[in-house]
This record gives C-alpha cells, sequence and structure tokens, in this order.
C-alpha cells in the first residue's frame, strides 16, 4: 500500500475518527492489531492519514470495535471511497496546504456558520477587495502568488451555488464592516456586494455591532463547517500566523455554544442590512 506524502485534513479527519472509535473501546494498537490481524504500523498509519483504507476495512474495524453509530459508520466509509479532485487540487503546489484544504471541506459541508471579526468573510469577498486584504500581507505576495491566492479565493464563492448546501449564516463584527481595505470605492462596493448576498435563499448575514459588547472568542474569526453527522463537523480558525483546523469534541462543542452566544447579540438578518447600508452610506 503506497504512502501518501501529504494526506489531505480531509484524509486526515478519516484516521482520526477511527483512531478515535478505537481508543473509545479501549484498545492499545497491539490488541486492535491482534484483533484485525494485521500489524501495529498498518493502523498507525491508517489513523494518520498516511494510507488510504477501503470502505469495506473501514465498516470491517468498526463492527470489530464495536461502535454503535451506523450512520456515523455509514459517512466514515463515504468518506473512504472518495475519488474527487477538486479545482482545489491545482493549488496545492502554489498555496500553503490550509488553502485547498479548507476548499475542500467547504465542497461537503452540508451546512456553514462563520464569525468574522476584522474581514469581510471569504466566500462574500469581492474581487478588489481580496486583492486589497492579500496585499496588506507581510511580506506581499509576490505578483503570481497574489494571483493564485485571488483566483482561490474567489473560486470558493461557487460552493454557495450548491443545490445540496443548507443554511450559511454569517456574523460579521462592525469593525469588519467598517475596515475600508482598498480604499472608499473598494470598501461601498463590498458592503454592496454583501447586501446582495444576503438576500439569498441560502445566506443569512447577521452584523455584531459595537454596542452589543463582548462575545465568546472575540478575538478570532471562525469558519464552522458541519458534516453528515455532528461527529464530522470541523471548525477552521484564522490567526496571524495562519489557519488551523479543530475537531475535538470540546472544540466543537465549544465552537457551537460561542457561535450561539454571539449569534444571539447580533441584529437580527432585516436590522442588519439597514446597519450594513447606514455604513456604506458613510464611508
Amino acid at each position: 500500500m503506497p504512502s501518501r506524502k501529504a494526506p489531505t485534513a480531509r484524509q486526515r479527519r478519516l484516521g482520526t475518527e477511527l483512531r478515535r472509535i478505537r481508543e473509545h473501546t479501549g484498545l492499545s494498537l497491539t490488541e486492535a492489531a491482534a484483533m484485525l490481524g494485521t500489524d501495529r504500523t498498518t493502523i498507525s498509519n491508517v489513523e494518520s492519514g498516511r494510507f488510504g483504507v477501503s470502505a469495506e476495512r473501514v465498516r470491517a474495524w468498526a463492527g470489530h470495535y464495536g461502535c454503535p453509530d451506523d450512520v456515523y459508520v455509514d459517512a466514515l466509509a463515504d468518506m473512504a471511497t472518495e475519488r474527487i479532485s477538486g479545482w482545489w487540487e491545482d493549488y496545492r503546489s502554489h498555496l500553503t496546504s490550509d488553502a485547498p484544504d479548507l476548499a475542500e471541506l467547504e465542497h461537503h459541508a452540508v451546512a456553514i456558520r462563520s464569525v468574522q471579526i476584522m474581514y469581510m468573510p471569504g466566500l462574500l469577498q469581492t474581487e478588489d477587495y481580496a486583492r486589497a486584504v492579500f496585499g496588506e500581507s507581510v511580506p506581499p505576495p509576490s505578483p503570481a502568488r497574489q494571483r493564485r491566492q485571488l483566483s482561490h479565493r474567489l473560486r470558493r464563492r461557487d460552493v454557495l451555488d450548491r443545490d445540496d448546501l443548507g443554511s450559511c449564516t454569517f456574523l460579521i463584527h462592525e469593525a469588519a464592516l467598517r475596515m475600508t481595505y482598498g480604499g472608499a470605492t473598494v470598501a461601498r462596493s463590498q458592503l454592496d456586494y454583501l447586501m446582495r448576498q444576503s438576500e439569498r435563499e441560502n445566506v443569512t448575514v447577521r452584523a455584531i455591532p459595537f454596542a452589543a459588547g463582548g462575545f465568546p472568542y472575540a478575538s478570532s474569526s471562525a469558519h464552522y463547517l458541519y458534516g453528515v453527522v455532528p461527529q464530522l463537523d470541523t471548525v477552521q480558525t484564522d490567526t496571524s500566523t495562519g489557519s488551523g483546523f479543530l475537531d475535538s469534541e470540546t472544540s466543537l462543542e465549544n465552537w457551537r455554544v460561542a457561535l450561539d452566544r454571539t449569534e444571539e447579540k447580533s441584529l437580527d438578518p432585516v436590522s442588519s442590512r439597514d446597519f450594513i447600508r447606514q455604513i456604506a452610506q458613510q464611508v
């Protein structure tokens, strides 16, 4: 079985879930290997995502481990049979791995919830706004890299056109709404675009005004991607040093609570459009 040089986040996630099922039963690698009739190295490589695994093996291992959740096991088996080489793969050799990994996770998400503090959500950015944001990087990207970053950012927006994508809720802080990346003309155009996108059937935009006060994880922007089962949800967080993916049970629960509390402090969709329109008039 050939080893993968760089497994994707989704491939690693399948392995992580198999490890969690094994550990939930209290089995060590040695004990699991004896039960499954294989060796520790094979199990370790599968659980790290370095080796692929068939749907049949996923079901067999889950059965031996006594996993009672058939829907969850079916979802893992579907992940094992995926042979999708999406558009994002064209960017793996040109951008950091978190960029194509995020696009792949968005492709498989059944719903999305996002909170943004200082930038517009990537899925709702105009070309000029995105170019201005990338231009603020230190060190600045080369022209070729910026073109790839921009192309990737704009391709990501297509996920909102998926017929099978559920609700997408974007919580946007007033700080992000008032930041004039690219100057006044670009900022107004971005705000106008945001209001138009908020009228899509599957998109909800809710503004968080300064007057709302504090809320959980106020210093972090995050992208909550809902999987076909709750165990396969993923949170992508943005920091000044890059993106990170969280999928532990505790992290997911904490972010669900944090997003619920933040949404409670945000304006309703209609009031949010009025609020954004007022800001656009002041830019």
